[in-house]
């Protein structure tokens, strides 16, 4: 008999592979970054996903994101997205369950989203890149409210002190309705807060 978040894992992937992902064909020039949507599971068996808090200097300072960075040369989104995701929260030996649409930044990047299963393992964070890791349990996702939008933005209220907005807020919120409600939802339009345009 498979455990609650084996069911859990199972329907994410079905949901991810019948899910018409739009995907930005490499050109040159265009900058390739990746994250990923660690979900992961408490003692308690209760299942939860990783956002991180970036480190007072570097890229985004201070700004709430999913664990991920800049694709290295000759390097795929999804290899990219777990290696970032190693070095920045220590979680290795993830199953890939599958992706979501590529969000192009007002920046110019295109972000690749990965959606992985990593068990029960525990993120810590690499201080030379972030301050702080936070878990997220997933029914936060799934409550009143969320996602919220004030004026044209959108907001991700995920915890007492956690707002997101995009482009992460855009793509947990597509990974809140494709993922775990198997839903349809785009999220290129989503707007970006000022601050966010770096």
């Amino acid at each position: 008999m498979l455990s609650p978040i084996d069911v859990l894992r199972e329907e994410v992937a079905a949901r991810l592979a019948a899910f018409d992902r739009r995907e930005v064909p490499p050109v040159g020039g265009v900058r390739r970054a990746a994250v990923t949507v660690c979900v992961l599971e408490d003692p308690g068996g209760v299942p939860y996903t990783v956002v991180i808090k970036r480190a007072s200097r570097g890229r985004n300072p201070g700004q709430w994101a999913l664990p991920g960075g800049r694709l290295d040369d000759g390097e795929q989104p999804v290899e990219a997205a777990l290696r970032e995701l190693a070095e920045e929260t220590g979680l290795t030996g993830v199953e890939v369950a599958g992706l979501l649409d590529d969000f192009v930044t007002d920046s110019g990047f295109v972000i690749t989203p990965v959606v992985a299963f990593g068990g029960r393992q525990r993120p810590v964070a690499d201080p030379r890149e972030v301050a702080s890791v936070h878990e997220v349990p997933l029914e936060w996702f799934l409550a009143p409210g969320v996602p919220r939008w004030e004026g044209e933005l959108l907001q991700m209220p995920l915890g007492p002190s956690i707002v997101i907005h995009a482009p992460t807020g855009a793509i947990l919120w597509q990974f809140a309705e494709v993922a775990l409600r198997g839903r349809e939802q785009r999220v290129f339009d989503v707007v970006q807060p000022h601050w966010t345009r770096t």
